[in-house]
């Protein structure tokens, strides 16, 4: 049809018109690739080293398996607690690392590189697919046009934008999956050796990149038995003939793919680990009734395509819809022309590459839709939708200006040029004016994690200084991003075991050769795992063991800072917690305590002797009632003999898992600590050391019952002027 718009736009008697129409061809697919270089430069690449400002788990972990490929450590699978992944990511960042050192920009660049890629390879697609029609003879406006509205669109897609930019592994699936098909297609028309055998590199490959990967095969499969079928005009394939290139296609896929095959075959239990944890084929994740939540997935996916989005803002912006409404509406159109034309291949290319690709979200129950795991089938999804606008144009040109055909044309590509001119502008402002800044963002970003990583790269350490850093699964953000000279150590902050914590803690101390500094971390921003306004467990321990030189306060943390550490006796947070029966009209009890200075323990039935230059610690056991539904807090406080309050300080109640009391599950056995430093200008003299137990909320006191008091004495001390 654009020819004849060509012929239109010159002189008749022109001798010059075919290479005219050629040069304007060639001038159109400039302007094309220009457009999406600039987009994929500007939406893809543009401050990756800043945006995201924070490296989320997923990535991390990758960035971690890099380093320790470039230490020497190699595999073709990466496992991980959860699942593992596969290993091509892996060691293209390590490349990035080794040319870019260890950096965001590093990390992100392999991934945004592939979905950059992936544009190219959708304008390939779609000029190799419509480029021609079921004759043979050459359609080349219409490959043009579907090629390039459906890499424009992917392009300037804010679901791409935000995909495009983070390591998801998802993205080489993208980019292999795609060139692997347009190689195999154009290297089977144009029997060409070379193209068809990388072709089979590209399907080997991707079993290297994502869980999905690993439909590939049955879409490969699929579209081969489909050509088996009569075609209309030119009869059924000579499958003699082609058995050499479905060899050579398959073979290398094959030999490529071996190792990774290899291992699956060897460790089995990694290729069924996440599948087991949220296919609807398992019994315990469909609750017996596998097609209903089949079903169910299978519209809420469809939905992307125009009614409902991704909810995460790791995935998305705003929980928009894949397809904008108007970029849907051609997509379902696209969609019904296809399967009615099925027997055309670009048509059933198109269709088996959106339903295999499209199988493995469906089939997992976590939420719908999750484009991540769609990712794999995007490029059938924009070459559909730019198709269906091609058919509808195409309808109304016919039946409304069949004359004006250079007209129409025009419109039709100055309209499409301003669709996508727009929602570029809108997906940049989306992105890197809000999207980046969203509370959502930082969160599944972990944003706090890396500033304060980047923040302790930023101090001076040495090698004799050890990071104790309060966490309850490893942070592979922080792994990857602190480069600092002190070692680091992670102890769990959610455990229940002191005794066990105790050991931890002092077995990581005892590793260390040549130690000078214990360097407590607490951290009390919420998005970095520290909640409440308690010193915390760990710096109370250190203060037993060793001498706290000064404390350095930071945004979102502190860092306790402690020398001349002592490992003579076993370290414990206190050898007996004396018992006790308190019981409050709150619903709650005080069942014991213990308290002491460094590693001397007091016994609160006798004045306690305080020195005014070392902390005091205080531990207390609690029980609640099952019900209650009151946080409580708890204020300590030193009276002198008037009674007046010569120093106070108050903090949530929290379990060992930081919930406070109003979640807690168990009755009995919770403990809490606390660690006071007396004012340095206290007078010498006698005092009472009391607590108050209160509700957070309203702050009112409760009262013990029988007694009907607020304050409890927990121990008489005494002062004395230092030496």
């Amino acid at each position: 049809m654009f020819e004849s718009v060509i012929a239109a736009v010159q002189p008749a008697d022109s001798p010059n018109t075919p290479e005219a129409s050629r040069r304007f061809f060639r001038l159109t697919t400039v302007i094309i690739l220009a457009f999406l270089t600039l987009a994929v430069v500007i939406l893809r690449l543009y401050r990756l080293d800043e945006l995201p400002a924070g490296i989320q788990v997923s990535e991390a972990l990758n960035g971690v398996d890099a380093l320790r490929v470039l230490n020497g450590e190699h595999a073709v699978f990466f496992p991980s607690e959860f699942s593992g992944h596969e290993g091509l990511v892996v060691y293209l960042i390590a490349l990035s690392i080794s040319l870019l050192d260890q950096t965001d920009l590093a990390l992100r660049l392999p991934t945004a590189l592939a979905n950059a890629g992936t544009v190219f390879v959708v304008f390939w697609l779609g000029r190799l697919l419509f480029g021609r029609d079921e004759s043979g003879a050459a359609t080349s406006w219409r490959g043009m046009f579907i090629g390039g509205v459906a890499a424009s669109l992917m392009a300037v897609s804010i679901g791409q934008t935000v995909l495009g930019r983070t390591v998801f592994r998802a993205n080489h699936l993208l980019l292999l999956t795609s060139l692997c098909l347009a190689l195999l297609w154009w290297g089977w028309r144009e029997r060409s050796w070379w193209a068809v055998t990388l072709a089979g590199v590209c399907a080997g490959l991707v079993q290297y990149t994502y869980i999905p990967a690993r439909f590939t095969p049955f879409l490969f499969l699929a579209l081969g038995l489909s050509f088996l079928i009569a075609r209309r005009n030119t009869g059924p394939i000579n499958l003699r003939s082609e058995l050499p290139w479905i060899l050579n296609f398959g073979g290398t896929a094959l030999l490529v793919a071996a190792p990774i095959f290899v291992f699956f075959a060897l460790h089995p239990e990694h290729f069924f680990l996440r599948s087991n944890a949220i296919s609807v084929l398992q019994p315990h994740v469909s609750e017996g009734n596998p097609l209903g939540v089949f079903l169910d997935n299978l519209v809420w996916h469809l939905a992307a395509f125009g009614f409902k989005g991704d909810v995460s803002w790791r995935h998305n912006f705003d929980a928009l819809p894949m397809l904008n409404p108007w970029e849907a509406s051609f997509f379902w159109l696209g969609a019904g022309i296809s399967l009615w034309r099925w027997q055309r291949p670009a048509c059933r290319l198109l269709l088996l590459y959106l339903a295999f690709l499209l199988l493995p979200a469906v089939i997992a129950r976590d939420y719908a839709p999750n484009t991540l795991r769609m990712l794999g089938a995007t490029p059938a999804v924009y070459l559909i939708t730019a198709y269906g606008l091609w058919e509808a144009f195409h309808f109304v040109r016919r039946r409304l200006f069949p004359t004006r055909v250079a007209e129409s044309a025009v419109a039709l590509g100055a309209v499409a040029a301003a669709a996508v001119l727009v929602q570029g502008v809108t997906t940049f402002r989306s992105y890197f004016g809000a999207w980046a800044f969203e509370r959502g963002v930082q969160f599944a970003y972990e944003v706090p994690w890396s500033d304060f990583a980047r923040t302790l790269n930023a101090l001076p350490s040495s090698e004799g200084e050890l990071y104790l850093i309060p966490n309850s699964l490893d942070h592979p953000s922080f792994d990857y991003i602190y480069r600092g000279a002190a070692s680091t150590y992670y102890f769990p902050r959610e455990t229940a075991d002191l005794g066990l914590l105790a050991s931890e803690i002092e077995s990581a101390i005892a590793g260390m050769e040549n130690l000078t500094k214990v360097k407590v971390v607490q951290l009390n921003n919420v998005h970095v795992g520290w909640i409440g306004n308690d010193t915390g467990r760990v710096p109370v321990l250190l203060g037993k063991y060793a001498r706290l030189e000064d404390v350095e306060h930071f945004n979102d943390f502190q860092v306790h800072n402690f020398t001349e550490i002592s490992m003579e006796h076993g370290w414990t947070f206190f050898e007996r917690m004396q018992p006790l029966t308190v019981e409050y009209d709150g619903g709650i009890s005080l069942m014991g305590l213990a308290l002491g200075q460094g590693p001397e323990e007091y016994s609160a039935e006798t004045p306690i002797e305080l020195r005014r230059e070392e902390p005091l610690w205080i531990a207390l056991n609690w029980e609640t009632r099952p019900d209650l539904e009151v946080d409580f807090s708890v204020s300590i406080r030193l009276h002198d003999r008037e009674g007046e309050v010569v120093f106070q300080e108050d903090s949530l109640l929290w379990n060992p898992l930081h919930r406070p009391t109003s979640d807690w599950t168990q009755s009995e056995g919770i403990d809490s600590l606390f660690q006071i430093s007396l004012p340095p200008d206290l007078a010498p003299g006698e005092y009472e050391l009391r607590l108050v137990v209160y509700d957070s909320e309203t702050l009112t006191p409760t009262v013990q019952v029988g007694v009907w008091e607020p304050e409890l004495t927990l121990a008489e001390v005494r002062t004395w002027e230092s030496d």
